[in-house]
């Protein structure tokens, strides 16, 4: 796998990154890995969610009036 990604920024995005920066007193290397670990740690409680979703009835509740 190569390690190389290539990240490209619109000008109005890295000007928000600059001026947020400047605001909190932060790197912006610092503020886009904040930003990367609530992404992920949000997708995982939506896929965590998900999964309890379809795993939350019992084998006879989920059979219980199916005639074979």
């Amino acid at each position: 796998m190569d390690d190389m990604i290539k990240i490209e920024l619109k000008c109005d995005k890295l000007e928000s990154l600059k001026l947020y920066a400047n605001l909190l007193n932060k790197d912006i290397n610092t503020m886009l890995d904040e930003a990367r670990e609530a992404y992920f740690r949000e997708e995982a409680e939506k896929l965590k969610a998900k999964e309890q979703n379809a795993t939350n009835l019992s084998f006879d509740e989920f059979w219980d009036g199916v005639d074979i």
